[in-house]
C-alpha cells in the first residue's frame, strides 16, 4: 500500500505550480476545471512517483490557524533531496529568493539533517536529505 497523493487547497494554483516545478522538479499535468463549481486543479508529478494535487475554489475559505504555530493536522511535506548539500543549496537558493526559512539547515536530535521553508501559501516544506 501506498499513499497516492496529498492534496492542497490554494487561492492561486499557478504560483503555487511554479514554485514546485522550479524548486522541486515537479511535473504538471494539464489544468482540470470544473466551471459549475469553480473548482481547478493540477496533479504535480515527482521523480519518486509522489503526487501532490494543488485545487482552488473560490468558496474554500482561507486557514484560520497560525502558520508560524503548530497545530493538528497535516504540519508539513518533507523533500527529500538526496544529500545535505543539496538541503543547503535548496535552502540557501529559497531565502536568496525571498522565500522564508523558519529553522535550519541543521541535524536534529533524532539525526536527521533538514531546513524548513514556507512555499508560497505559507505551508511548511522540510527539506531533508
Amino acid at each position: 500500500m501506498k499513499i497516492e497523493h496529498i492534496a492542497i487547497w490554494s487561492k492561486d494554483i499557478e504560483r503555487l505550480k511554479a514554485f514546485y516545478e522550479r524548486y522541486f522538479s515537479a511535473r504538471s499535468n494539464d489544468k482540470y476545471m470544473n466551471e459549475k463549481k469553480g473548482f481547478s486543479s493540477y496533479f504535480l508529478s515527482f521523480d519518486s512517483g509522489a503526487r501532490l494535487e494543488i485545487m482552488a475554489m473560490p468558496t474554500v475559505p482561507g486557514s484560520k490557524d497560525d502558520p508560524y504555530q503548530q497545530f493538528t493536522g497535516l504540519i508539513h511535506l518533507a523533500m527529500s533531496v538526496g544529500s545535505e548539500a543539496e538541503v543547503d543549496r535548496l535552502t540557501a537558493k529559497l531565502s536568496e529568493d525571498g522565500y522564508e526559512v523558519l529553522d535550519g539547515p541543521r541535524r536534529t536530535g533524532d539525526g536527521y539533517y533538514e531546513s524548513v521553508v514556507f512555499d508560497p501559501d505559507r505551508n511548511r516544506i522540510e527539506i531533508t536529505v
